[in-house]
Order: C-alpha cells, then structure tokens, then sequence
C-alpha cells in the first residue's frame, strides 16, 4: 500500500463500491460503468441553448468528482471549444442511449480549434482533465442519469 499516492486515493473515493440503486438516480449525480468498475460524479445539467452556450466557461476550478452534463433534444454531431474556459477537460461523447461513443483528453483552457463529437451524440460529460484516462473511461462505457430518456443502463 505505500506506493499509493494520495491522488490514488482521490481516484478510489470516486469508484463505487456496490452496484447503484434507483434511489441514487438524480439530476444532480450521473454514474458510469465500464470494465474499468463504476464512479459517481455531481453534474450540474445544461439543457437548453443558454446553458450549453456557457458551460463551464469562467469556472477556475473545478473538484475532482463534479462536471457538467450537456444534454441535447435529439441525437446530433457537436462540436465543443474552450473559449473563455479556464480549466482543462476531458470530454466524454455519449449517443442516445448513455453508451459512450468518443472520449477527448485533456482539452486545452482557451483553445478555440473545434472538438468534434465523431458520430452524432445526445449527452456530452466534461469533467476534469486526465480523469477519464486514469479511470479507464472509454468507448462502451455507460452513462446513468435521469436525462436520459431511453438508457441502456436505467434508474430503475
């Protein structure tokens, strides 16, 4: 156990533990799984044009198991950029049904070059920059939250 750092151990506070129950499925929290096991992050939710035109710009930091879940009416191609952004991030491209479908590292605060979804998506998670490569988050995994209408991984 002495070669775990603490950031280590920031990272095993973010993984779940037992399996996630129904009365756990709110707007605020969104789950993943993957073969990598499953973590819990508080989301705040940007579902209309306003909100996802805002995003997380001007925040300055951001804690390690928080982000933002843009939520969109129909699946579709996006494009993110971090105009006005502070805070590097890893965007995580989902289609309809939660699964996720691209995974970009590491966006760059202020960069302007587009970050294209691929395929068309509905839900898109940022989170703080190298979280999803330590934990494994990838293509296949999914995404559980009340937004999503018709979810491979449901609430109930």
């Amino acid at each position: 156990m002495g070669s775990r750092t603490p950031h280590f151990l920031t990272l095993l506070a973010l993984l779940a533990a037992s399996p996630v129950s129904a009365a756990e499925c709110r707007d605020d929290t969104l789950w993943l799984r993957g073969d990598w096991g499953s973590a819990r992050f508080h989301v705040s939710v940007a579902d209309d044009a306003a909100e996802r035109a805002q995003g997380l710009m001007y925040v300055q930091k951001m804690p390690s198991a928080t982000g933002m879940l843009f939520a969109y009416e129909r699946e579709q191609p996006v494009s993110f950029w971090m105009k006005n952004t502070f805070i590097p991030l890893d965007m995580i491209f989902a289609d309809a049904s939660g699964r996720v479908t691209r995974v970009h590292s590491n966006a760059v605060p202020h960069d302007e070059t587009p970050i294209p979804s691929g395929a068309p998506v509905r839900y898109v998670l940022e989170i703080n920059a190298g979280l999803a490569k330590q934990m494994g988050i990838a293509p296949g995994s999914q995404i559980q939250h009340p937004a999503i209408a018709d979810p491979v991984w449901p609430c109930d």
